[in-house]
């Protein structure tokens, strides 16, 4: 397998706060890589690293054998790289349909001069996007195809979870960030959620998945491979049995002395 992206001693500092701390990691092609952590550890700032939304002090961030570190995040999406958000990015006055239709907008050629001199291209262009985007609702678990019309704000927490996932897949990433996807979910819609990962990775084969999660048993069906970090340090890294054994990694979440005990 061949690596699709690489974070080479990545260090984010604030002033006085260092959030990431020299943290290098990979993932190959078709693989799946949980990040856990406490919170506060600097999880959502890597994925802030990795995009561009952040230029990280020190340290480089290659994807696909392009060095991105700090490029713009417009640019970061175009090269393949999707993701969804820790809090909720949708436009909640849109449509389901539209949410997921915006997030096609690297990969559409048509523009505002097309749409005055050129409108049988830009109407065959949109109907393609309509397709696809109803195709992604239908792929999922739950009723979002149904829903595709309704405001993307009137949806049920879970399922505004899976429209940020299907917007992101619009994208066409080669590889998926999703940050704390199971938030907002109960005991069945987490199933299903996993069951939607697990039917995503058979369908889009050499689609990588890096997934930050609290959730210990959406982390333990995806075994490729975790990391831990902790004070924007890496404190662990490899499978999931060997990662939730890890003293330091019981020490992060229980503390001192409840690890110990």
């Amino acid at each position: 397998m061949s690596v699709l992206l690489r974070v080479e001693n990545a260090t984010m500092r604030f002033g006085g706060l260092v959030a990431l701390n020299d943290v290098s990691f990979s993932i190959d092609k078709g693989s799946v890589l949980a990040v856990i952590g406490p919170n506060g550890a600097g999880k959502s700032t890597l994925f802030n690293v990795v995009t561009g939304v952040y230029r990280p002090t020190s340290g480089k961030v290659v994807f696909d054998g392009a060095d991105i570190t700090g490029k713009p995040s417009y640019e970061v999406v175009e090269r393949g790289i999707g993701r969804t958000f820790q809090s909720s990015r949708l436009f909640s006055d849109l449509s389901v349909l539209d949410n997921v239709i915006i997030g096609m907008h690297t990969r559409t050629t048509t523009g505002v001069l097309d749409a005055l001199f050129r409108p049988g291209k830009s109407r065959r262009e949109m109907a393609a996007c309509v397709e696809k985007a109803e195709a992604l609702l239908k792929s999922g678990s739950g009723d979002l195809f149904e829903q595709r019309y309704r405001p993307a704000g009137a949806l049920a927490q879970a399922d505004r979870r899976r429209l940020e996932i299907a917007r992101a897949l619009a994208s066409e990433p080669k590889l998926l960030l999703l940050d704390e996807p199971s938030v907002g979910m109960d005991e069945t819609e987490t199933q299903a959620l996993i069951a939607d990962i697990v039917r995503l990775r058979d369908v889009h084969l050499e689609l990588s998945v890096i997934l930050i999660e609290h959730d210990m048993q959406v982390v333990e069906a995806f075994p490729d491979h975790v990391m831990c970090i902790d004070y924007g340090s890496r404190i662990a890294e490899g499978d999931f049995a060997a990662v939730r054994a890890n003293p330091r990694v019981q020490e992060a979440y229980l503390g001192k002395a409840a690890a110990h005990a």
